[in-house]
């Protein structure tokens, strides 16, 4: 039986990375695992020079203000440490040094077949 919970991050993820697209964004990669944890997303926003984005989505069901402030809390400084520390392994991994690069927070909100979203931009400083 599937579990709820890693369905609705699946669907908010799916959610989050069609609104990356239609805004011009590239998908790199999706779910991308190591030992020391996953990156929902990581995408290329476009400008001069491109920005290396890494996107950590959380989902909750519920009235969406009230599911969007859950998945916004959920992002703690022990979660935003742990995501600067992903980017930095997956830019060493890539050869990315001098790249521009920052961590969005997408806050995805779910409820009676609606989702609604917040972005946090340049969350490791939030």
């Amino acid at each position: 039986m599937p579990d709820p919970r890693r369905t609705l991050g699946q669907r908010g993820e799916t959610f989050v990375a069609g609104c990356l697209r239609r805004a011009g964004y590239t998908i790199l990669e999706r779910n991308w695992r190591t030992a020391s944890g996953e990156i929902d997303i990581i995408a290329r926003q476009p400008g001069v020079p491109p920005t290396l984005v890494f996107v950590e989505v959380r989902a909750r069901q519920g009235p969406l203000r009230a599911a969007i402030e859950a998945a916004l809390e959920s992002v703690n400084a022990r979660k935003r440490a742990r995501l600067s520390a992903l980017a930095e392994e997956y830019l060493g991994a890539q050869g990315l040094d001098d790249i521009a690069w920052r961590i969005d927070v997408a806050a995805v909100a779910y409820d009676n077949g609606r989702f609604a979203l917040e972005v946090i931009h340049h969350a490791v400083d939030w």
